[in-house]
């Protein structure tokens, strides 16, 4: 009984991964915040409407679109609503993310198509492999049977000190994905790929994303291109170019905190 029932699911995993096999995942995202008030004498009440604004505009919506070799992953579309006001007149409001990551798992690239300052560019390089460590445990994400991995490594963060100025600060990360081998395609959301099933979840300690709905080879199959338009530059040249404008966004920022009331708010490590 056992055979038959394996010869069953390995004839289902043939029929529906042929060649012309296509995918598209719906990812939902969630984003943990540092949050802290510059002045000691704000109330709690004030810091609670603000981290609830932050809250539902960080919640946003993820597309994957992947075939056996390719994948296409970009934030939905939707209506912008108005930004809610605190009770003290504040109002906080989230620019959209309108990247298109673009990963050919084949040649082992990928392609982001992002707009920065006015600015559009189009990074290009080899896809980097992650030191996955595979854990024993599992769990299911809708009807999906998904098996944990983990990863560790650290990054490089700017802060603000008290004192006004730029800090470097190294921290340690632990990234972990659920993955189901169920969809034997080595894929994910953003950059993350490397496992052999695809990533359903996935939480680096600050955001979280969680696959909600997934259909696999619709009749209607949907193009997936890599993007062509903007200025061509390495992973390391974009970093570049980035660290270099938020150094000098930090500096205005401090010019202006003297006397103001201010919010500092950190949506990255």
């Amino acid at each position: 009984m056992k055979t038959l029932a394996t010869i069953i699911i390995l004839a289902f995993v043939t029929t529906v991964f042929s060649q012309d096999f296509q995918g598209v995942a719906t990812y939902k995202s969630h984003r943990k915040m540092d949050f802290k008030m510059d002045r000691e004498n704000e109330n709690s009440e004030l810091q609670k409407q603000l981290r609830e604004q932050l809250k539902k505009q960080f919640q946003k919506e993820f597309t994957l679109t992947f075939s056996k070799e390719e994948s296409i992953y970009k934030q939905n579309k939707s209506l912008a609503a108005p930004s809610p006001k605190s009770s003290n007149g504040i109002s906080i409001s989230v620019s959209s993310n309108e990247d298109v990551t673009y990963k050919n798992i084949k040649e082992n690239r990928y392609t982001v198509d992002t707009e920065v300052y006015g600015k559009r560019f189009l990074i290009k390089d080899t896809i980097k492999p992650i030191q996955w460590e595979l854990q024993a445990e599992t769990k299911s994400i809708g009807e999906y049977i998904c098996n944990k991995a983990i990863f560790k490594d650290t990054y490089e963060t700017k802060t603000l000190t008290n004192e006004g100025t730029l800090e470097t600060v190294t921290k340690e990360r632990i990234t972990t994905a659920w993955y189901t081998m169920q969809i034997p395609v080595n894929n994910g959301p953003q950059q993350f790929q490397g496992l052999p099933g695809l990533i359903l979840e996935i939480n680096d300690g600050k955001l979280t994303l969680v696959c909600t709905k997934i259909v696999l080879n619709a009749e209607e199959k949907e193009k997936i291109e890599e993007p062509k338009k903007g200025k061509e530059v390495t992973q390391e040249a974009f970093d570049a170019i980035l660290q270099k404008k938020s150094e000098e966004m930090m500096e205005q920022f401090k010019g202006r905190r003297k006397g103001g009331r201010e919010v500092m708010i950190s949506v990255g490590g």
